[in-house]
Parts: C-alpha cells; sequence; structure tokens
C-alpha cells in the first residue's frame, strides 16, 4: 500500500476533527476545571502549549520499530518467530520512499534525538517483532549510547512469540520476566512514570488491549496527584469513527471482529469484549484534568484524535522512519490573551 506524506496525513488528521489550521485547544480551566492545551503539528514536529507548562521539555516519541536481530540463542524458538523475523526485512521510508531498515531507522531516531539535546525517550511498545536476546541487547546499548533518559512500555509483539501456548497475559508475563525487564529499569513493567521538569510521563502497558484494576488505580492516582501528565500507552484509546486498531476501550472489540487471531497464532479475543475496568479506565483518562495528551502507536499511520478536549497523537512506524520530536512548552503573553481570556 502507498503510504501519504506525513504532512499530508497530518492535515487530513486535523480538519476531520472539524478544526481550522494545524491546531487545536481544549476549554479554559476555569471553565470546565481542565488544563488549558494547545497542541500544533508540521511535519515530524509537534508542541503542545499550555500555561500551567513551566520549564520547555523535548522528548523524541519512537514506536513500532520491529526490530527483527536474532542469534543462536533464538534458535530454539524459530518455530514462533519464523514469520515476523521476515516481516520487516527491508522497509520503504515513510518520507523519501528510499530502501532502509528498522536498525538504520532507529539508530538516524536516536541520533536527532541527541542532537536535539533531548530530554526523554518515549519508547512505546513493538520496539521488537519478537522477545529476542541479541536485539534487546542492542537496543540498550545504542539507548546507552546516547545518555538520554527514556521510558518503555511494551507493545502486542514485543513479548509474542506466535503460536506458543498460553494467555496473552501468561505470556506477556513469562517473556517480560525471561527478556524484556532490563528495559524498565527497574520499574513495574506494567505501569511506571518519570518526571521532567514538573510533567509526568505515565507508561501503561496495554499491549493485551485490556487494562486491569492494578493499572486503573495506579493512573487515578497520578491524576489525583496533580501533577500534568503525559499518558504512554502503544495501543490507542478508541476514538468515535476509529478502526478496531484503536481498541483500548473500544466497544466493537471483542471475538467478533478479531480478524487476524489465526495469522498471528494467538488466542482468539473474548467473546464479551473488554472487561468494565477497561471500559473504567478509557473514562477515567478523559475526564483527567490534568492530561496534556496521550502518545500511542500501533496503527503505523500518524493520527490525531481530540476526545473531550483531550488530544490522542499516534505516530508513524519507526521501521518506515517514523517518530515524532515533541515540545512541552509554556504559552507566552501575548497567546495567554488571544486564547484563555478571549471570552
Amino acid at each position: 500500500m502507498k503510504r501519504r506524506s506525513f504532512f499530508q496525513k497530518t492535515t487530513t488528521a486535523i480538519l476531520g476533527l472539524g478544526l481550522v489550521g494545524k491546531s487545536f485547544a481544549s476549554n479554559k480551566k476555569v471553565k470546565n476545571g481542565k488544563t488549558a492545551v494547545c497542541a500544533t503539528v508540521e511535519g515530524n514536529k509537534l508542541s503542545f502549549y499550555s500555561e500551567a507548562i513551566n520549564d520547555s521539555i523535548n522528548i523524541f516519541h519512537i514506536t513500532d520499530t520491529h526490530l527483527f536481530k536474532d542469534d543462536k540463542r533464538g534458535i530454539p524458538y524459530q518455530e514462533f518467530s519464523g514469520r515476523m523475523s521476515k516481516a520487516y526485512n527491508e522497509t520503504m521510508h515513510f518520507q523519501t520512499r528510499e530502501k532502509t531498515n528498522p536498525e538504520e531507522t532507529f539508530v538516524k531516531t536516536l541520533k536527532l534525538a541527541k542532537e536535539a539535546n533531548a530530554d526523554l525517550i518515549t519508547l512505546v511498545g513493538d520496539l521488537f517483532s519478537f522477545p529476542s536476546e541479541i536485539a534487546i541487547e542492542w537496543v540498550l546499548a545504542r539507548l546507552k549510547e546516547t545518555g538520554i533518559p527514556y521510558i518503555y512500555t511494551a507493545g502486542n509483539h514485543d513479548w509474542h512469540y506466535e503460536g506458543m501456548y498460553g494467555s496473552l497475559e501468561e505470556l506477556r508475563d513469562t517473556w517480560t520476566k525471561k527478556r524484556l525487564l532490563p528495559l524498565y529499569q527497574g520499574k513495574d513493567p506494567l505501569m511506571g512514570t518519570t518526571d521532567i521538569k514538573g510533567v509526568r510521563f505515565i507508561a501503561i502497558d496495554n499491549s493485551t488491549y485490556e487494562i486491569n484494576e492494578a493499572q486503573l488505580a495506579f493512573f487515578k492516582e497520578q491524576v489525583s496527584s496533580g501533577l500534568l501528565l503525559v499518558l504512554l500507552v502503544h495501543i490507542p484509546m478508541y476514538a468515535p469513527g476509529k478502526s478496531i486498531s484503536f481498541g483500548c476501550g473500544n466497544p466493537n472489540w471483542g471475538a467478533e471482529n478479531d480478524g487476524v487471531f489465526e495469522l498471528e497464532r494467538r488466542p482468539k479475543w473474548p467473546e464479551a469484549g473488554h472487561t468494565q475496568t477497561t471500559f473504567d479506565f478509557h473514562k477515567e483518562v478523559f475526564s483527567a484534568p490534568n492530561l496534556l495528551g496521550v502518545l500511542a502507536g500501533h496503527t503505523h499511520r500518524f493520527s490525531m484524535e481530540l476526545i473531550k478536549g483531550t488530544p490522542q497523537i499516534v505516530t508513524d512506524d519507526n521501521a518506515s522512519g517514523g517518530y515524532l520530536d515533541i515540545d512541552f512548552l509554556p504559552m507566552e503573553v501575548k497567546d495567554k490573551k488571544l486564547i484563555l481570556e478571549s471570552e
């Protein structure tokens, strides 16, 4: 499938929200208790502005690199890694259309983050096509070379050996402990935070499409802290009109709409769909007054959604060179007057 340019997709996404130009804003804090946020996008550059932000923050957002490196340690698992080991051997850059590959795009993105003196790298799932030991070791080495703090949460491929027996939760737990654990830097793999200059980045693992009770309670606790929050999830939160890939809190998610379980050789999604806990999480996310936005991946396509005044941004896959260079910036006085004092 021929991919449109990033700019074309960006414009379409924003106009689809019924917004003017390339920016949008939530209502004023005094009006509904939500932190006022403006977000603008131009090419690979995304900027959040808020009067609640005191210091500028720069992050590089990376998802869906799909590294497939393997060595002799992976030979016993080739029955389960075979399909995904060939899925991204060669990719086409999402902007230049030139041939590339996941290793090359990941290294180039980290180089850009280092040149930008980024404050944080957010790795939001499917960094790997399967939990290869050599790929994980290689990533850890590359991240160490940057000297930039990072936060990681898993995607549905990071821990998945296709066809291996077990429930999604059991397989995630097994391969997180066996392989992925060093990426979490001592934090709980299912939920963790990193604070940068007064903004708290929350990573919640929804790589099974579901949220458990502990994660829901954890998110509520973060909201009650009163800190400015950014939520990181691999699978995008449901928004009306979006595809089944926007599967966290999606009322259409379930066995009836699971068309790839045989291809991915995994258990079929439940007949009953999401648990109530997952739906409750969706409600909590888009009711949180101090949430600046949601950053996600999984779909391999850039999109922006506005849900109850909160922006969700999904980025292109890093396997094809996609990433987002994101700034969180204080709002200037002239913009406060125009946007926050206009009524």
